[in-house]
């Protein structure tokens, strides 16, 4: 833990460990920031420009400091890369004996108590539903996770899944008759025994607000230091978990649970379900109330309007019935004790979504998208509560990610989680964005308000994307200048188009690597989380500053919020926000110290107006030009 430039650099032993390593300076000042925090205890905010090697800078530090170490990750996805992938290296190099472990949400492993009552039940909808249970049933056999992601023939958006895993609302806990053989229980084992335990934030965040109950309590250890990867997501997330939510499929599964149990618990007990389908007509009612459209708008909106009042009331009614029959056949078995607990629990949730509400401090919502729906309640102000749950697990707290910073301060990310007393650090790329990179503004764009913004921005980049011969990405703020743009560049483009949505996300990336040329198109998971090194990706356009839509119901109530207490919203609030969305996707672009390529942003406010300076300042030092001319040259030296 003395010397960290000695253990990162060129006879180190991860020199000798990695074949390629090249020690780099920012990376043995984070971990020599990393090694004081955990020694001494308190908070760090690092910013660590990509290529910094911020993986290896936390890692080995925390294998080193002798304490329980809990490290959470952005997603899934990266969650197992940090512990199949760099984990092991470091502790090989290393050569410490510290105990790791995996631990995700309950909804990633598979459940053996409902895996059996979806076989015994007999009812599916699809023959590929039937397959695939077939599949699952083989695989539950011979693993010894129960991680979802080890069954490759069953994807993991497939309907299957949320009839065989569980949540916090289904889960027996301990008087499920598989207890003993649970995945979950198995790797919560392993986790209360680690070292050092690698998680995601949402399974943090739920823990932190106290979701995961449902006979586990919390479900993680405690520990002597927190390092928070992917730092930036943390805000929005712990909003949702500090929030509450009701969907329509979380009535819809308590329905087929009731039905499912009532067979095997209380056959006799016809009429329990009989009110369970009863619920099951009533949902469609209330997303109809809510418009035929997908949309996301304040509750207060449309709770007033008959369709809606009619339908919660209906809804209200139905539940209520189905409550007092499942309160009467709780004793019969502990599948129907859980849906009488949960029915409970949906009847507090639509109260408190859809009736009287007087906290300024919170926004109540809703959302429809195809034919499901969500109710959700947000608070505004997640930082005192954070504050909370952080200063009741003291120790060594460390937030990091290649995009933290607005300009050279941390005090927008601070204030949302409400960090004080914070060491901070911020550490540029090491790659050289001077002479691999170039920043373009196309000349000559109209408003971006305007109706035929897309349409000029894509005639602006048609001929770069024909100097780059393909290999671009275009990140767009809008589904709808997504669309447009699909429909334009199906007709007019010589390189092969790749379109978010027509195929799953790691697909549509598979594609692009392989073909080499492509230009994919893509909107807000597009925008981070996504590596492509090498040559396939030398291009990336960003069609306009990603400024949170002011009719977004939860932002709109921020900003009236802060507009309220005196603030100006746009300054501490939404300009900071759109600043570390733009870091995100330009950060696409550079991801290896040999790539090279071309940033196009097309937004003219970023050299028409005040704040386009916080932007750039933002961004690492790319030579810039106005010139077409200048992009085709530097494609040309390739």
């Amino acid at each position: 833990m003395d010397n960290m430039t000695e253990l990162l650099g060129p006879d180190g032993p991860l020199a000798r460990q990695v074949a390629g390593f090249a020690p780099r300076p920012q990376q043995q000042d984070m971990a020599a920031a990393v090694a004081a925090i955990l020694n001494d205890s308190g908070t760090l905010i690092v910013e660590a420009g990509t290529g910094t090697g911020k993986t290896f800078a936390y890692l080995i530090p925390a294998l080193l400091a002798g304490a329980r170490v809990i490290i959470s990750t952005g997603t899934r996805h990266l969650q197992d890369q940090l512990y199949y992938q760099d984990l092991p290296v470091v502790r090989q190099a290393l050569k410490v004996p510290v105990k790791a472990a995996l631990l995700k949400g309950r909804s990633n492993y598979l459940c053996r108590y409902r895996l059996q009552a979806t076989e015994q039940e007999g009812r599916l909808p699809s023959l590929d539903q039937v397959a695939e249970l077939r599949r699952i049933h083989a695989w539950a056999g011979r693993s010894q996770r129960g991680d979802i992601t080890e069954i490759p023939d069953v994807p993991e958006s497939s309907l299957i899944w949320p009839r065989v895993t569980s949540t916090v609302d289904n889960c027996l806990g301990q008087d499920c008759p598989q207890f003993d053989d649970c995945f979950l229980v198995k790797a919560r084992r392993e986790a209360l025994a680690a070292d050092v335990l690698v998680i995601n934030h949402h399974l943090f965040c739920a823990d932190l607000a106290l979701k995961e109950t449902a006979g586990f309590a919390e479900l993680l250890p405690k520990a002597e230091a927190f390092i928070l990867d992917e730092a930036h997501q943390l805000p929005e997330i712990a909003s949702h978990f500090f929030g509450q939510s009701l969907s329509g499929r979380q009535l819809s599964e308590l329905v087929r649970d009731t039905v499912v149990e009532q067979l095997r618990e209380a056959a006799d007990f016809v009429d329990l379900r009989r009110r369970a389908e009863a619920l099951e007509s009533a949902i469609p009612a209330l997303r109809q109330g809510l418009g035929a459209a997908d949309h996301r708008a304040l509750w207060q909106e449309i709770a007033a309007q008959s369709a809606v009042v009619e339908a919660v009331s209906q809804l209200t009614e139905v539940l209520d019935r189905l409550r007092e029959a499942l309160k009467e056949a709780a004793q019969r078995g502990k599948g129907l004790e859980n849906c009488h607990r949960r029915g409970e629990d949906l009847a507090q949730r639509l109260l408190t979504l859809t009736g009287p509400n007087s906290n300024p401090d919170q926004v109540r919502w809703f959302e429809t998208r195809g034919r499901g729906f969500t109710l959700s309640l947000t608070p505004l102000d997640i930082a005192p509560v954070f504050q909370k749950q952080m200063t009741a697990r003291p120790g060594a707290w460390i937030f990091t990610s290649a995009t933290l910073a607005v300009g050279q301060g941390f005090e927008h990310f601070a204030a949302r989680l409400g960090l004080q007393d914070y060491a901070a650090l911020r550490l540029d790329s090491p790659f050289d964005f001077a002479r691999n990179t170039l920043l373009y503004h196309p000349p000559e764009l109209p408003d971006p308000g305007v109706s035929h913004y897309t349409a000029a921005l894509l005639e602006a980049v048609l001929p770069v994307l024909e100097a780059s011969r393909g290999r671009a990405f275009l990140l767009f703020t809008s589904y709808r200048a997504l669309r447009e743009a699909a429909a334009v560049l199906a007709d007019r483009l010589a390189y092969p188009l790749l379109v978010q949505g027509d195929r799953p996300k790691t697909a549509l990336l598979h594609q692009f690597r392989s073909l080499g040329n492509a230009v994919l198109l893509g909107t807000a998971s597009f925008w981070e989380g996504v590596d492509v090194r090498g040559e396939a990706l030398s291009c990336v356009i960003i069609d306009r500053l990603p400024f949170a839509s002011p009719g977004d119901p939860v932002v709109q109530a921020r900003i009236e919020s802060l507009r309220q207490r005196g603030e100006d919203p746009f300054r501490c609030y939404q300009l900071p926000h759109a600043v570390i969305t733009l870091k995100q996707g330009a950060g696409r672009l550079i991801r290896d110290v040999s790539d090279r390529g071309v940033l196009v942003l097309g937004d003219p406010r970023l050299l028409s107006k005040f704040y386009g300076r916080v932007f750039l300042d933002s961004l690492p030092p790319m030579p810039r030009t106005r010139k077409l001319e200048r992009v085709q040259a530097f494609f040309a030296l390739e």
